[in-house]
């Protein structure tokens, strides 16, 4: 059955999941009626207020936005005191699985401990409200201790993800000026330790032509045990300076308003944005859509997000959302397929863990594994199921239902963006008829529409537009780190300051739910047809033969664009492959699936068989360096790729274009 046969089939709620469910119905009707007042009663629902707002928007200095105004809070306070205070305090907030197999328990009275005894030492390096940390660690617990520290204290802190290097680090760690850098001596990465602290050495070296580092203090977990040189008066060990802080420590409360985070993305200059977020409207929208979207109950869930806290997903859906829910959850060190492919199916079986929340890149990494390797463990606690960072095809969204979730489990396949700060699309589980490959339609309370290029809503059903955010939403971004202009030139120009431009292309189908399809730089243009390269992506892991694909537009003397394609094959299609020598016949075949799939026009000029597609360790496809190869280039920087000899792999093995 192919996807073109089935990407309209429609699931219904299980009526016994709705009558549990945390989302309804009618938060659809009582958002539309009166957006503020709905947004207002999540705030005061789900948040302790030291002091209560007056305000719920302010957007009269469009687009800059403020939420809840004259409202105090403590994030922290809000994610850790008061569960104790409310006599959870012996309920598990982190299973912690590192990647060398040590496990550690934590309770929401220990966090608080360790929170407050990270606070202590913070304040005693100088650091204070406004101070800016950078945070340069891999995923264990003293990541999230230092999160809250920071939120705590009122110093917004800037994660930067373990895999970049040394000039990236210095760009972000100069950009938001942080006075103190927290990191590890190194991480664990499939079994074997990978240097930290020399990254953050190189990093803080003097550069000629650059001003000196603002670090004043470098703060080192020892995690690994490896070497590392020391500079004195600068860098200080976490279990001399932290270990023998005080237990106490007092939460202040904070504006509603204040930074509570910076985070980088990359941006169209080259030159990276930090986008930053605000405290009360962000984790009024990350509790609530933890528990409407994801439906995590706090009493009896055990709640999974695997992504890396060196990016939103980590912040928003393993730290700030559950945490705030009193929720508890999983936190994995190490990669799926150590020390065995069966690694995180063996830790949902160990804790019954029963809402899994993960990329599309990863469903589809176990697909080509094979069915047979999560069959082996007893995955029946599983009941929610999500799916984050890009569109799911819906071959992909199948298969997680049936070999992950039983057959059963509903799928919630989410839009936002690090810009957007917590999930904008979803369907709500119990509530919404689910479609597969489909983010469906906005969760309550978020306002959006497609555009075409004139800036008009689309109403045609498969026409290729625009999506855009017509409302303020809690969560949203305040600006640009230090650059309000090219806030404004980046979000909100392309329609006009009535719209948050999103950046990603869209359409409708004929259900009216949202399809995405991929930054708009991923919709190619073919002859004057535009084509998704994730709706390309899809039709070629619906054969059978396809484990994983990815899509990029080359440049093409005669169509503006071309078609090529890079897939990784299924084991036993691979080996038969190999046996019979039917290479070029296979292209040609993958070729044709295509073009009976969605047209001739999108018959991909050249399909590459490759053995593996270039991802950064959060599992994201690097598409630019495929270009890179597609248009001949000397292929760019592949710091933050997991294996960087994919790309020699890929280069080595390219064959000549095939075309009909």
């Amino acid at each position: 059955m192919t996807d073109e046969s089935t990407a309209q089939e429609t699931y219904a709620p299980d009526p016994k999941f709705a009558e549990q469910a945390n989302g309804t119905q009618e938060m659809y009707a009582a958002a539309e009626a009166d957006p503020e007042e709905f947004w207002a009663q999540q705030a005061r629902d789900r948040i302790a207020w030291s002091t209560d707002f007056d305000q719920t928007l302010d957007w009269s200095n469009a687009p800059f936005a403020k939420w809840f105004v004259g409202g105090e809070l403590n994030v922290a306070h809000n994610c850790v005191d008061r569960h104790v205070e409310a006599g959870n305090g012996d309920r598990v907030a982190i299973h912690f699985e590192g990647d060398q197999g040590d496990t550690r328990t934590i309770t929401y009275a220990d966090l608080q401990k360790e929170v407050s005894k990270t606070a202590n030492a913070l304040a005693s390096l100088g650091v204070a409200k406004g101070d800016r940390v950078a945070i340069y660690m891999p995923m264990i617990p003293e990541t999230i201790f230092t999160m809250l520290a920071c939120a705590r204290l009122g110093a917004p802190h800037s994660v930067i993800f373990g895999g970049f290097a040394a000039d990236a680090l210095r760009t972000r760690i100069n950009d938001a000026d942080a006075k103190v850098v927290v990191t590890t001596d190194g991480q664990w990465r499939r079994g074997k330790p990978a240097p930290l602290k020399a990254t953050v050495d190189a990093a803080l070296a003097p550069k000629d032509g650059e001003a000196d580092s603002p670090v004043e203090t470098v703060l080192v977990v020892n995690r690994t045990g490896s070497d590392v040189e020391w500079v004195e008066g600068r860098d200080q060990w976490w279990s001399d300076l932290v270990d023998s802080q005080s237990e106490e420590h007092t939460a202040e409360p904070m504006d509603s308003e204040h930074p509570l985070f910076i985070l980088y993305t990359s941006g169209t200059t080259g030159k990276p944005k930090g986008i930053f977020h605000t405290s009360g409207g962000y984790l009024t929208q990350c509790a609530y859509t933890n528990s409407v979207v994801h439906d995590v109950h706090p009493d009896t869930d055990v709640y999974w997000c695997t992504a890396d806290v060196g990016w939103v997903t980590g912040h928003s859906y393993m730290v700030y959302g559950p945490l705030a829910n009193g929720a508890t959850q999983v936190v994995y060190e190490g990669t799926p397929d150590t020390p065995h492919q069966g690694r995180w199916w063996e830790i949902v079986q160990k804790y019954k863990v029963s809402v899994l929340y993960t990329a599309p890149t990863a469903i589809r990494t176990f697909m080509k594994w094979g069915d047979d390797i999560p069959a082996k463990y007893d995955l029946s606690s599983l009941r929610v199921l999500g799916s984050v960072g890009e569109p799911i095809n819906p071959e992909a969204w199948r298969w997680y239902r049936e070999h992950i979730g039983g057959g059963t489990a509903p799928i919630v396949d989410t839009w936002w963006q690090t810009e957007t700060g917590a999930i904008m699309i979803s369907p709500l589980p119990g509530v919404t008829e689910l479609e597969p490959g489909s983010a469906q339609k906005p969760i309550p309370g978020i306002s959006a529409e497609i555009l075409d290029d004139e800036g008009q809503p689309l109403t045609d059903p498969e026409a290729v537009g625009y999506l855009v955010l017509t409302k303020p939403w809690p969560a949203m971004l305040r600006g640009i780190w230090g650059d309000e202009e090219r806030y404004k030139e980046t979000y909100w120009s392309r329609f006009g300051d009535k719209y948050y431009f999103a950046g990603d292309g869209a359409k409708y189908d004929d259900k009216g739910n949202i399809w995405l399809l991929g930054r708009v730089d991923d919709v190619m243009n073919v002859s004057g047809h535009r084509l998704s390269t994730a709706e390309i992506e899809s039709a070629l892991v619906s054969h059978p033969k396809v484990a994983e694909a990815a899509v990029v537009g080359a440049a093409d003397e005669t169509t503006g664009q071309a078609v090529c394609a890079f897939v990784i094959l299924r084991e036993d299609a691979k080996k038969e492959a190999d046996e019979k020598g039917e290479g070029d016949d296979l292209v040609q075949e993958l070729r044709n699936h295509v073009g009976q799939e969605i047209g001739p026009i999108a018959k991909p000029r050249q399909v590459m068989i490759v053995p593996e597609l270039p991802k950064t360790r959060s599992g994201k496809i690097m598409r630019r360096l495929l270009k890179d190869v597609a248009e001949n280039r000397e292929v760019g920087d592949v710091t933050t790729l997991a294996d960087d000899s994919v790309m020699n792999l890929i280069k080595d093995g390219m064959t000549a274009d095939s075309k009909d």
